[in-house]
């Protein structure tokens, strides 16, 4: 199965395509990134996976569901967004369903609104942040994925919103 990984705004900008070609045994995988194959060592328990990567230990905790999801990694929160070859081609065939999804900012977890720095009629761009989300005494910057135009801002400075709550809509 063939899945692309989009890492935006994070200095490592752009797809990485992954293809898993197999299992060894129930725990290692080979997956193929570009033209080298890789092993892969994968340990999960809830929301934590070990990965091993050419011997060295990679820690991670996923948060989110769909393709959009959060990655933490040594204290660092990355936003990724993960498709296999059939989410492609399932968003494709719904027409311009996958481009308004991309309209919507969401929350990316429950937390209060510490900041808003955008408002309605503001162009901005992809990687620009737009909230401040505090969750567990942590700041979260929430950013915008691609270009636009605010053309609505659902929360108030000091609102306490759920996982997935809208944010803003672009134009």
């Amino acid at each position: 199965m063939r899945t692309f990984v989009n890492l935006p705004g994070q200095g490592q900008t752009g797809e990485r395509v992954i293809d898993d070609v197999g299992s060894t045994t129930s725990t290692e995988i080979r997956v193929r990134v570009g033209e080298r194959l890789v092993p892969v060592e994968v340990f999960s328990q809830g929301g934590r996976h070990t990965y091993i990567v050419d011997g060295k230990v990679v820690d991670l905790v996923l948060e989110g569901a769909g393709s959009e999801r959060f990655v933490v990694s040594r204290g660092i929160r990355t936003d990724v967004r993960v498709e296999s070859e059939r989410d492609r081609l399932e968003a494709a065939a719904g027409g311009s369903m996958g481009a308004s999804a991309e309209k919507i900012v969401k929350a990316p977890m429950p937390g209060r609104v510490i900041k808003i720095l955008v408002e309605v009629g503001q162009e901005v761009a992809a990687g620009q942040p737009l909230f401040v989300v505090e969750a567990m005494k942590m700041e979260n910057e929430v950013k915008a994925k691609g270009p636009g135009v605010v053309q609505s801002v659902h929360v108030q400075l000091g609102a306490t919103v759920e996982a997935r709550a809208k944010l803003v809509t672009f134009a």
